[in-house]
């Protein structure tokens, strides 16, 4: 396949309609940000390694190397084999790049530097080149030839350490830092876009996990280490609390947050407990966040008495915001996730029909259209 006729530019719509996108990424992290693009509109061309993305094989029950992850991670994209390792393949790559808008891959650095995709390597053959590397660690500290996946990244950023409260460290059940990390990269690549547009030319952008975890973490979990010197304990009282969690009802479960005084005030009166709202424990946000685990001991103590229908028709009068707690096969049939139309049911040439989501946000003028589905390896 030629340069010329790499880009189709046949993405129906989105705010990227036009961009170009070489994705030399695999796995999770750069995938998701690049699935994304391509739901924006951008035109995203995956070029393979000869044994594909690893995640072809996570969950391929029928060998056809197109497992549901690699399904949801790599939609609107089209599979290019190129075994960068070869010269003549790899000029084909640079030729490629020469075409394209924004180049994304998720190597280590001295790997990248191996098979010669680091930005020095790349740049010279189109100075408008906005270079994505997303990447474990920073490339100015000791830890940045480090390999990374997000297990280790949870573990190092402090996520782990959070979401283990006082009790064991765990990790978060979904690949947290992949996935956010591929956001800071799509936004990142966003604003290299635009800030070419108005005539920065092509840059490097460096996406390090590590880094960028850290700064999702600390955002509230920083606590009175904000100040310098620390003031007090790292950590928001009410996320840190072994009672934070979703409530038993009298036939279920529920996630109910009070917060405002207002939601305060209408949750004591409808349980009879008005005797609260003139106590200095539960007076405001400051005295409630400093006594959340009493609050939410009394919270949990009146829940289980009535079902959870029952809390959802009070609360619901009431605005105190709450929601029933949903599996995964119960978001297919929630009814305001089918009157949105967020899942839709599309023909895959090779594994048949995929139960899939859109892009979630709407665009008053650019709005998203659908993708094709995800590649076979090499089919172009």
């Amino acid at each position: 396949m030629t340069a010329e006729t790499l880009f189709h530019g046949d993405q129906a719509g989105g705010p990227l309609h036009g961009v170009r996108v070489i994705d030399l990424s695999t796995t999770v992290m750069g995938p998701y940000a690049t699935e994304l693009m391509a739901e924006l509109g951008a035109d995203v061309v995956k070029i393979e390694q000869p044994d594909g993305d690893i995640v072809r094989g996570i969950g391929d029950q029928d060998g056809q190397r197109l497992g549901p992850i690699f399904l949801n991670l790599n939609r609107g994209k089209r599979s290019v084999v190129l075994d960068l390792r070869d010269d003549a393949d790899y000029e084909t790559m640079l030729d490629y790049v020469a075409e394209c808008d924004v180049l994304v891959h998720n190597k280590p650095p001295a790997t990248a530097r191996r098979l010669r995709i680091d930005y020095a390597s790349v740049a010279h053959v189109n100075d408008q080149l906005i270079y994505c590397m997303l990447q474990g660690f920073g490339h100015d500290g000791p830890y940045r030839d480090k390999p990374a996946y997000d297990d280790i990244i949870q573990a190092a950023s402090g996520m782990a350490h959070v979401q283990g409260g006082t009790g064991e460290p765990q990790y978060v059940r979904t690949p947290v830092a992949d996935k956010i990390t591929g956001l800071f990269g799509l936004a990142a690549i966003n604003a290299a876009l635009y800030a070419r547009e108005r005539g920065a030319g092509g840059q490097s952008i460096t996406v390090p996990m590590f880094e960028s975890m850290v700064s999702f973490v600390l955002a509230e979990a920083q606590g009175d280490w904000v100040f310098s010197p620390p003031r007090g304990a790292p950590g928001y009282a009410r996320m840190n609390s072994p009672h934070r969690r979703p409530f038993p009802t009298a036939d279920g479960t529920i996630s109910v947050m009070p917060n405002t005084d207002a939601h305060w005030k209408a949750f004591f009166t409808m349980v009879d407990a008005t005797d609260m709202l003139d106590n200095p424990l539960y007076r405001d946000i400051t005295a409630r966040t400093n006594n959340v685990d009493s609050l939410y001991m009394f919270l949990a103590s009146q829940l289980v008495h009535r079902t959870t229908g029952e809390w959802m028709a009070a609360f619901d009068a009431q605005g105190i915001p709450a929601m029933p707690v949903l599996s995964i096969p119960a978001l297919f049939d929630d009814p305001h996730l089918t009157a949105t139309n967020l899942f839709s049911v599309t023909e895959h040439p090779v594994v048949g029909p995929l139960r899939q989501t859109r892009f979630p946000i709407d665009f008053s003028k650019t709005r998203c259209g659908a993708v094709r589905p995800a590649p076979e390896l090499g089919s172009g």
